[in-house]
């Protein structure tokens, strides 16, 4: 990293790696003021082992492409977030000339680095890749948890409930409203009856649409 202060950001890569057992070695470098230090560092890595590095640097962040120039081991860099919202710093690492790429994450995205040098390391290593299998099916048990415990929170106009009276019920009707709410009805619809759609759906937008197609 460029600086010590990138450390906060860092250590979920750090975090990550040290989840999926993986050596890791970490360095304070900076391409302006310490160059010798990151040239020695960039050209002895593949000699000492390192198979990926995860270059992190914020404002002027040249360190990712420096060191990238000087290795064939691939490098991910992390845009740090110091000025300019990251913006600088995303598109000092991104924007690489030809023959010299930079893996670019997102703005402070050191664990997504730390899980894109884990899947590079994982390409010939099975349990590696079973590691990885178990942590995403973590990350999805998660979000159906979260879900769940979502639907348990209720607000007053959280679900909109729409009532239809006909007293013809006909097919025509039965696709105008499939079409409003995306939706298939169930079989057992009758009439009066009352069609349940989620907040994310605008049924008269649709409707509009479905009269514009019709013509």
């Amino acid at each position: 990293m460029g600086s010590t202060s990138d450390l906060p950001v860092m250590e979920k890569a750090a975090k990550f790696l040290d989840e999926m057992e993986i050596p890791f070695e970490m360095h304070a470098l900076s391409a302006h003021r310490t160059p010798a230090e990151v040239e020695a560092f960039a050209k002895g890595a593949r000699g000492r082992g390192i198979k990926v590095i995860i270059a992190a640097a914020g404002m002027a962040a040249h360190l990712c492409g420096v060191i990238a120039s000087m290795t064939t081991v691939p490098v991910i860099g992390v845009p740090i977030n110091s000025t300019l919202d990251g913006m600088d710093a995303l598109l000092a690492i991104v924007q690489m000339p030809p023959g010299i790429p930079v893996a670019t994450v997102g703005i402070n995205g050191a664990l997504n680095a730390g899980i894109l040098a884990v899947q590079m390391l994982a390409v010939g290593d099975e349990q590696l890749q079973e590691k990885l299998s178990a942590y995403k099916e973590d990350l999805k048990k998660k979000i159906v948890k979260a879900n769940e415990e979502l639907a348990k929170v209720s607000f007053q106009f959280s679900t909109l409930i729409l009532n239809f009276q006909f007293s013809i019920f006909n097919e025509q009707w039965l696709t105008l409203i499939t079409t409003a709410v995306n939706h298939p009805l169930p079989k057992s619809v009758t009439h009066p009856w009352e069609v349940r759609i989620l907040s994310v759906f605008n049924p008269w937008l649709m409707y509009q649409r479905w009269i514009r197609r019709r013509r």
